[in-house]
């Protein structure tokens, strides 16, 4: 199994590792949510900077980094989710990775989140960057009205390791039972013929199971909530906590 270490968490290795979306409009909020989060077992933060009203300037959003920075040292994950994969901003594409180039320089990020279906180019010259920084890169599909074909999972999981994924992600919406095993199944392949790092969810409450089942099938992360939450499904960091530890393999 291929693992992957930011700061002291080893991804791919033991428990999946607990992320918490913050989700604030503004810098009080998403202050606020991290005085919450600092009570709260986990492992590591979400930015999701495509919730803050001021993104379109950059320079709010280093000062941003900077406050979060002077009150919490666990892993950052910064993530701008796009319109078309469940995103709340519009942005252009090259803004997007502008926004990506600017917080990967910024020296105040651990992880970034890059999305698989963008321009090829750009795509490559930030993980390259990234890679460059020290920054591990998740690279990431949503899909929130179906879920694909367990080959086709597979390919996309597959596709963005080709393109320099660190950890690859997808989160799919299901529509039926079947298609959160077909979702758990293509995970379990993943782990047992490739073994390198993924992230996979079957969004909403029909896949609730694949936030809580991640070491048996092979999800290196799970994302929970402390209040907000920033996709279907979520569930409490407490609750996750207590059920991973309860199904820990070891």
């Amino acid at each position: 199994m291929k693992t992957i270490q930011c700061q002291n968490l080893i991804f791919n290795s033991g428990l999946p590792k607990i992320c918490i979306p913050l989700t604030g409009k503004n810098i009080t909020s998403i202050l606020d949510e991290i005085n919450d989060l600092n009570q709260v077992d986990h492992d590591l933060a979400e930015l999701r900077i495509d919730f803050y009203e001021d993104v379109d300037d950059f320079s709010k959003v280093v000062d941003l980094l900077k406050k979060i920075r002077e009150i919490y040292f666990k892993p950052l994950l910064f993530t701008f989710r796009t319109k078309k994969e469940g995103g709340v901003h519009d942005m252009s594409e090259e803004n997007y990775f502008e926004l990506i180039h600017m917080a990967t320089d910024s020296g105040l990020i651990d992880m970034v989140d890059i999305e698989l279906f963008s321009h090829e180019e750009s795509l490559r010259k930030a993980v390259a960057f990234a890679h460059e920084k020290h920054i591990k890169v998740v690279m990431s599909n949503h899909d929130f009205h179906k879920t694909p074909d367990k080959d086709e999972i597979i390919k996309r999981l597959l596709k963005m390791q080709e393109n320099g994924a660190d950890i690859s992600k997808i989160a799919v919406m299901p529509t039926c039972d079947d298609d959160v095993l077909e979702l758990l199944s293509a995970t379990m392949e993943v782990k047992n013929k490739y073994g390198f790092p993924c992230i996979t969810m079957s969004m909403g409450r029909l896949g609730a199971i694949t936030r809580l089942s991640g070491e048996l099938f092979g999800s290196c992360m799970t994302f929970a909530v402390v209040k907000n939450t920033s996709a279907p499904g979520q569930i409490s960091a407490a609750k996750v906590k207590e059920v991973l530890d309860l199904l820990h393999l070891e």
